[in-house]
């Protein structure tokens, strides 16, 4: 596993984070409450792969069919 970055949800993801997991990741952060405090994305490598983390314990990763989901965090 590669670590890449962090940035807090609500905010720009930084140039590093692929453009096939942004809409996942943003529809993920529309989802949050608005009064709670803004929680972090972790992004890492796994075999190549992206996977966005948020603290939350949700993780965006690309589908075997290619698109971004979302899902709990899984070990």
């Amino acid at each position: 596993m590669q670590l890449g970055t962090r940035w807090s949800a609500g905010s720009e993801p930084p140039a590093s984070v692929p453009a096939s997991l942004r809409a996942e990741i943003s529809r993920v952060e529309a989802d949050l409450p608005d009064d709670a405090p803004r929680p972090s994305w972790t992004l890492t490598w796994l075999e190549g792969r992206p996977i966005a983390e948020l603290d939350t314990g949700i993780e965006v990763v690309i589908g075997p069919d290619g698109v971004a989901i979302s899902r709990p965090f899984s070990d």
